[in-house]
């Protein structure tokens, strides 16, 4: 697949990385994903492993995080999605939403209770933003916290589409203070998940991520201590979300080309076995083309998170833009979706089942294509940067 002499572009370090998390998921994933996806199981038994490896809030330094650079952090995300979205999905909401909410935005408290025990996988968490009514606009939340008499925190509202709250431990959640007028008023709480008046419950009878677990968070009259507040001023606003949803877009520019990469390599394996006409479906000048088209969309795929990875890392000059990561969010997850069907095509009639990954990939990939900013918000996004003009609200002639 490699046109382009991307494994020239990665020091022995980070292949190494690479390699090892390929393990992991080749002894331990592969074997177990179709049964896994087939009975909407997560395999919360691969949450220590994760923890070992050292993929868990693995960009982030200090507090029993490994430290490791955003390259190595993009190469690990693009194997976990070579197994399945939904494995991945798990590393990015624990660690780019989670932890680094708390790392970015946390008190030194909250830090020490939480970071350790999460990087090793000990303790679970989830990211609260998303509601029922309010998904591309979580400015219009609903969810609100008033400070009562006694400084301490009540949290009201619901929440929706949030990756492991049924699993979690902690939960950060966003919610509407009422304070430095709207939209300065969203704060980020940290909820321990065994608060009274805290409940998740699982979205069943999904047709995508089905090897993952998304729930729908209810929050009545939770109480929770003035310091549950997440302190920091860059958690003033949605400027504290957003920006941990930078860092989870980021791992998704590379982990939707491990889908596009697992996908591509089950056809190529079919298609020099697979014998039609008395000839292997290789031979064929339509199937050449189309995997000829595939690698060299991946490659360029490839080409482009690397270098926001390396810009990321102050390896190359610049700085990364939300402008730069909406564009690899977006053509990215274009260009896997396309190839996971492509490849089912080519795969016929067998392609339809399990034993092959590329349906389980793309029906994977419409929900990684929605979350963390829909393809709209992303043209969006682009848009104010290249006209000057934010087009998100429509305003009256």
């Amino acid at each position: 697949m490699d046109l382009t002499g991307l494994d020239g572009l990665f020091s022995a370090e980070e292949k190494d990385l690479a390699l090892k998390v390929r393990s992991l998921v080749d002894e331990v994933i592969r074997p177990n994903i179709a049964d896994w996806y087939d009975q909407a199981v997560f395999p919360t038994e691969i949450i220590p492993e994760l923890g070992k490896l050292g993929v868990l809030g693995m960009h982030l330094e200090g507090y029993g995080c490994a430290g490791r650079s955003a390259v190595e952090y993009g190469l690990a995300a693009q194997e976990l999605e070579a197994g399945d979205s939904g494995l991945r999905t798990f590393v990015s909401v624990q660690g780019s939403l989670a932890m680094s909410a708390i790392h970015k935005h946390g008190s030194e408290a909250q830090k020490n209770e939480w970071l350790p025990r999460m990087a090793s996988g000990e303790a679970v968490g989830c990211f609260g933003l998303t509601e029922p009514t309010a998904g591309s606009d979580p400015a219009a939340m609903m969810t609100n916290a008033k400070q009562d008499a006694n400084g301490d925190w009540v949290l009201n509202g619901s929440k929706r589409w949030i990756g492991l709250a049924n699993l979690a431990d902690v939960a950060i959640i966003w919610a509407q203070t009422g304070e430095h007028g709207e939209g300065r008023g969203v704060r980020g709480f940290v909820v321990p998940t065994n608060t009274p008046g805290f409940k998740a419950e699982v979205i069943s009878q999904k047709l995508s991520m089905r090897a993952s677990v998304q729930c729908e968070i209810h929050l009545e009259d939770v109480r929770l201590p003035a310091e549950a507040i997440l302190p920091a001023d860059s958690a003033i606003g949605l400027k504290g979300p957003f920006q941990c949803l930078n860092e989870a877009r980021y791992g998704i520019i590379w982990g939707v080309m491990g889908a596009a990469r697992d996908s591509f390599n089950a056809v190529l394996d079919y298609s020099a076995t697979r014998m039609q006409f008395g000839t292997p479906l290789a031979g064929f000048q339509l199937t050449q083309a189309k995997l000829a088209d595939m690698a060299v969309a991946i490659n360029k795929g490839y080409l482009l998170a690397h270098q926001t990875g390396r810009i990321k890392d102050g390896v190359l000059p610049g700085s990364v833009t939300p402008a730069m990561i909406s564009t690899g969010k977006l053509d990215n997850c274009r260009v896997a979706i396309g190839i996971a069907r492509d490849a089912r095509e080519m795969l016929g009639g067998n392609g339809i089942t399990l034993d092959y990954s590329p349906l389980r990939h793309a029906n994977n990939l419409e929900s990684v294509r929605t979350y963390e900013g829909t393809d709209e918000v992303h043209q969006l996004t682009i848009g104010r940067h290249l006209t000057g003009i934010g087009a998100f609200t429509r305003t009256e002639a």
